[in-house]
């Protein structure tokens, strides 16, 4: 048995240990983590030895509560500080170019920060960062859920691969 193969089978051993109820809880738990995320909780759950379909559906799940989270609270706050402005005096009217970018931003900005912003940073802190700038919760929301799908899938998919014809376990 290689070092590899030992190290998959005694964190199976570690993860047999917690009831099978509570494994997807743990994976959702970890998802909401910024940094760990749908990716590197569906990675554990795989090589926990859970079964590759409900680690990746418990991590996007986790992950996708907390990026709801954080977009509606990022909302509030936008909204508590643009009424705060408001009552400040009159309201700058928005230039052109202002509306020209806002709908550059929802129509190819979106969907680019929400899928490659995974790479950089964490999906809650691009959200945060998106409907903070504006951008519409649902639209924030709706690229958000086909990233977090998107690559939580993809590094589930992954390591179920490299442990079956890889490693062998």
């Amino acid at each position: 048995m290689t070092a590899i193969e030992d190290l998959v089978r005694s964190f199976h051993e570690l993860v047999a240990q917690v009831p099978e109820i509570f494994q997807p809880l743990v994976i959702m738990l970890a998802a909401a983590v910024p940094f760990i995320e749908g990716e590197v909780a569906a990675l554990i759950g795989v090589a926990g030895g859970l079964n590759p379909v409900i680690a990746a559906i418990a991590a996007a799940s986790g992950n996708f509560v907390c990026v709801l989270f954080v977009v509606f609270l990022s909302s509030r706050a936008r909204t508590a500080v643009l009424d705060r402005k408001g009552s400040r005096g009159p309201a700058k009217p928005e230039s052109k170019g202002q509306r020209k970018f806002k709908r550059w931003l929802v129509r190819f900005g979106v969907p680019g920060a929400s899928i490659l912003g995974p790479l950089a940073i964490p999906t809650q802190f691009t959200s945060a960062l998106l409907v903070a700038g504006g951008t519409p919760r649902g639209w924030v929301l709706l690229w958000q859920g086909v990233a977090i799908a998107l690559w939580t899938t993809a590094s589930t998919v992954s390591m179920w691969a490299a442990l079956t014809f890889v490693v062998g376990v």
